[in-house]
């Protein structure tokens, strides 16, 4: 697929999706998109490799979880090469994104994308998540890779604010792993709409129980 061709079809599910877009926000996907095939060849970054199935499996289904995002400052854990860290970071301008990961090869392509991006409010951190100490908690703690939410919970609930939110990306409902949360965190359950993309997809977002409770 030709720049021509990704940037049709970037603006094509854009506009499915709803999200208001400029010109310089859709080359900056198409950019990222471009990188990412380039360094995969290379590196195997990630499975995927048609770069349409890139636009919607990467591109769109990290978007669709935009406004589930809360607050200013965001933290993707276990953000590979970039996702949904860097599509949304795109989109969100107004928010401070930082991509956690632990795989040296996958933190160096992401440098990269912010240098050719000049995305300036996003930042990269080579750590573990257990290791992971923060200064302050983020507002929006979210996630694609975590094998079950009690692992999300258990190792990213210190990452949050007291008030914040973590955003769990999964596919099928997720029955039995929303049973096994425990006081005081509270769950619910979202459908997500992703244009192109068969199968299911869903959000969980988790907060504490005060919090949740709140109007």
């Amino acid at each position: 697929m030709d720049e021509v061709d990704l940037i049709e079809h970037l603006q094509g599910g854009l506009a499915t999706l709803g999200d208001p877009v400029s010109t310089e926000q859709v080359q900056r996907l198409s950019a990222y998109l471009q990188l990412l095939a380039k360094w995969n060849r290379a590196f195997n970054l990630t499975a995927v490799r048609d770069a349409n199935d890139m636009v919607v499996r990467h591109v769109l289904d990290s978007l669709a979880v935009r406004s589930l995002l809360q607050g200013q400052t965001v933290l993707d854990v276990g953000t590979g090469a970039g996702l949904p860290g860097i599509p949304l970071a795109v989109m969100e301008p107004d928010r401070a994104f930082t991509l956690l990961d632990s795989g040296g090869k996958k933190i160096r392509f992401l440098r990269h994308v912010l240098a050719e991006l000049q995305l300036g409010n996003v930042a990269v951190v080579h750590s573990r998540v257990e290791a992971y100490q923060p200064e302050q908690g983020y507002d929006t703690v979210v996630c694609r890779a975590f094998s079950s939410l009690g692992d999300f919970v258990s190792a990213c609930g210190r990452l949050m604010t007291e008030d914040g939110r973590l955003l769990a990306m999964k596919g099928r409902y997720p029955d039995q792993e929303l049973t096994e949360l425990a006081p005081p965190w509270f769950a619910r359950c979202e459908p997500l709409r992703v244009p192109g993309l068969d199968g299911q997809r869903h959000a969980v977002l988790i907060e504490r129980a005060a919090t949740a409770a709140q109007p």
